[in-house]
């Protein structure tokens, strides 16, 4: 059984932040959230470990301010794995790593199979982790034992795997690009939100017209509301096949809205009112959504051969190549390149067509430095030769 101290108020967390500082090396961090529980997505467990200082459970909702833990390791490199779903939590409590390395992607610039946690540990350490309570509802108060017995061998062995992977990057001379990845990670800008974060609904294209769009995104509107009061996941509340479900049964009262039964959900009858309001909010609104979502300009793929033949020949010329380069490699293509990047050069390539120009717009794109150097001159080469295929004559002629 791991040691662990859980940390629940001030004065443990100044004991932790003291043996923390007493520690060597890297300290190991990981967030337990309540995702699908609740509505936030902040952190009700931060689990720190460092060698010479031992594991900390701490439990921010219960301590408060957290300010002297980014004292303590905010000059010390961070190992987290999946950073990017961590970083926004640890960000509402104020605590920002200066470097990071990042375990799962770690693994996967190095070509493993599996990047799952209890996956790296195995792979690396040969440890087995169990990970029974992953998606558990860590707002639960109090924790139970087997819990948090799980999450501190989240961060226990993370350190030993980083060393592992530490060798394995210089190993295969990828011990930059990882580097480089780590820092677009720590430094990537928050998301703008979307414009229409509603069309996200499940089973919105079964909805037809302007008018029942607007009464579906009334509902989702409402949901997200009451779900923001009561800090739960909105799908606990009312799914999202329910709220579609009472769009398309088109009620003419509120007594016929409780009357249909795939309007389900904790929160469908109980909240009846205001279900029913946002119908009405919905049904009287005078600014209508379009019919489909706006996009980008481009089109999915499977329709450039009608629409830009010369793009769908750019892209399959390209495409094979750079997933031939990622074997070569041993690393997913994704990596190598991400798909949106190389359909948009395709798309709207650069005047003149070179290694350079490619490289000019992979950056803008926001490839980096190494992606560029080994995927630029491929995609210029496959571009070029493009235009010079037996199906290229024929597309142009006709």
């Amino acid at each position: 059984m791991a040691e662990y101290d859980v940390i629940t108020d001030a004065a443990g967390l100044a004991t932790a932040v003291d043996a923390l500082v007493a520690g060597t090396g890297p300290v190991a961090v990981d967030v337990e959230r309540a995702s699908g529980f609740r509505y936030s997505q902040r952190a009700y467990l931060i689990q720190v470990f460092r060698r010479e200082a031992g594991v900390f459970l701490i439990d921010p909702p219960a301590v408060g301010d957290l300010s002297a833990l980014q004292d303590a390791i905010g000059d010390i490199p961070w190992i987290l794995h999946a950073a990017s779903q961590d970083l926004p939590s640890l960000r509402d409590e104020r605590l920002e790593p200066p470097s990071l390395f990042d375990t799962e992607l770690a693994a996967r610039l190095l070509g493993h199979e599996r990047v799952g946690l209890g996956a790296v540990v195995e792979d690396t350490l040969g440890i087995s982790l169990a990970k029974a309570h992953s998606a558990a509802d860590w707002s639960t108060r109090p924790l139970p034992q087997p819990w948090l017995e799980y999450a501190a061998l989240d961060v226990l062995h993370l350190v030993d795997v980083h060393d592992v992977l530490v060798a394995e990057l210089e190993e295969q001379g990828k011990t930059e690009i990882a580097a480089q990845e780590f820092e677009t990670v720590r430094t990537r800008p928050v998301k703008p939100a979307r414009e229409e974060p509603w069309r996200r609904l499940s089973g919105l294209h079964t909805v037809r017209g302007r008018r029942a769009l607007a009464v579906a995104r009334a509902l989702w509107l409402a949901r997200e509301e009451f779900a923001r009061e009561q800090d739960t996941s909105p799908g606990r509340l009312v799914p999202d096949r329910a709220l579609v479900a009472a769009v398309l049964a088109d009620p003419a009262s509120k007594q016929d809205l409780a009357r249909v039964k795939d309007f389900t959900g904790r929160a469908s009858r109980s909240q009846l009112d205001r279900w029913w309001a946002a119908i009405e909010a919905g049904r009287a609104d005078p600014v209508l959504p379009a019919e489909r979502a706006t996009g980008d300009g481009m089109p999915p793929p499977r329709a450039w051969a009608d629409r830009n033949p010369a793009a769908d020949l750019r892209l399959k010329a390209a495409r094979p190549l750079l997933e031939q380069l990622a074997v070569e490699l041993r690393m997913p293509t994704e990596n190598l390149l991400t798909p949106d990047t190389l359909r948009r050069i395709a798309w709207t390539p650069p005047a003149e067509i070179d290694a350079a120009s490619i490289g000019d717009a992979l950056a803008s794109h926001g490839a980096r430095p190494w992606q560029i150097a080994l995927t630029a001159p491929v995609i210029a080469g496959a571009f070029v030769e493009s235009v010079q295929t037996p199906e290229a004559a024929s597309d142009l002629a006709s």
